[in-house]
């Protein structure tokens, strides 16, 4: 479903760390747990992932006060490159349908350009909480493939 007027959420971070590294960080559910989590003194994330295309994903972000779960289907699986996957948010109003996510990699020197992109969101406060997310897990992502 897309959302005329709303540019999708595209972020970027440059990682030392080769494409490779990255993509399995992305499809190991214990490495996404530590650092899936888009909130200041969230706990690890529950994750579990049927990684291949057609497979399903469940993710639980555990707040403070609240959990927030996440879904969605793997749409595209190209190691060490490419993600697509959808993604349906409890931060999203239940009348959206599932958004999009695509990650890309591309070598940069010698580590990797990640390229993130979140798109199919709703014009509403939702997009503004999925860009800090998804800015947060994009530091959080590098600082652990920087460790």
């Amino acid at each position: 479903m897309s959302h005329p007027g709303r540019a999708p959420i595209v972020q970027e971070r440059d990682l030392r760390a080769s494409p490779e590294a990255v993509f399995r960080a992305w499809s190991d559910p214990a490495r996404l747990s530590g650092w899936l989590c888009p909130a200041e003194g969230m706990r690890p994330a529950s994750v579990e992932l049927d990684f291949r295309v057609g497979g399903a994903f469940r993710i639980v972000m555990h707040g403070a006060e609240r959990d927030y779960g996440q879904t969605g289907v793997y749409l595209e699986i190209d190691p060490p490159k490419r993600l697509v996957f959808t993604w349906v948010s409890d931060f999203v109003p239940e009348a959206v349908a599932a958004t999009r996510v695509t990650v890309s990699l591309e070598p940069a020197g010698s580590g990797t350009r990640l390229r993130l992109v979140h798109d199919e969101l709703p014009d509403s406060d939702t997009y503004d909480g999925h860009a800090a997310g998804w800015s947060r897990i994009l530091d959080l992502v590098t600082a652990d493939l920087e460790a």
